[in-house]
């Protein structure tokens, strides 16, 4: 999957994403259901949905790996966050992206219904999936989770913790809890959720100068 042109990194590393849902639920989402139903969710404050800020690159990742080569391209230089496209710092969007891979491993706190995992939560992965990138809040936080710690302005710790939950998810062979929104996914679908997940937030970010 190649990266967005207008993106500010062109050189930013992007790789095949998983194959695509199956071909009643493209037919769903193409037939202009699906959007329907996204336009309720987020009438309802769903909170991942078709949201875009200002002042976005718009990167595309495939996988963690091209996602983490951003991270550290970031991570290595004078990283600075592009107002207004979000209001969380480096350490705290690093944390947020950490704790949703943590979660895909050790369950999430507070999941959505398993009805609206498997209509609205579900209708909105495979949009993104679809569509190859995903759109959010940048300032929502994954429901029930600790909160990010604004005050930190080293983020060695929050990147640590980010390239072990990479690692974690990795090497896991054993089943995944449901997404708290998308609901049930295999370790594929998982994946590309992170990366899209990881490209979206990274896109509120870029080097300074």
């Amino acid at each position: 999957m190649a990266v967005n042109p207008n993106v500010s990194n062109p050189g930013a590393a992007s790789d095949a994403s998983p194959s695509a849902p199956a071909a009643p639920r493209r037919a769903f989402l193409k037939s202009g259901t699906g959007l329907a139903v996204l336009g309720g969710a987020a009438a309802a404050g769903a909170g991942y949905l078709l949201y875009r800020p200002g002042n976005d690159r718009q990167l595309v990742f495939g996988t963690l790996a091209g996602a983490m080569q951003e991270v550290e391209r970031l991570a290595g230089a004078a990283v600075q966050a592009l107002a207004p496209a979000t209001a969380w710092n480096w350490s705290q969007t690093l944390e947020h992206c950490a704790q949703s891979i943590e979660f895909s491993l050790q369950g999430f706190p507070a999941p959505r219904s398993a009805l609206f995992q498997s209509t609205l939560g579900a209708a909105a992965f495979n949009v993104f999936a679809l569509r190859g990138r995903m759109s959010h809040n940048l300032a929502e936080p994954i429901p029930g989770a600790p909160a990010l710690d604004a005050s930190t302005p080293d983020a060695s710790a929050a990147l640590a913790r980010l390239r072990k939950a990479v690692q974690d998810f990795a090497v896991h062979a054993g089943p995944f809890h449901p997404h708290f929104a998308y609901g049930a996914l295999s370790k594929a679908q998982y994946e590309q959720a992170h990366a899209m997940h990881l490209a979206n937030h990274l896109s509120a970010f870029d080097v300074r100068g």
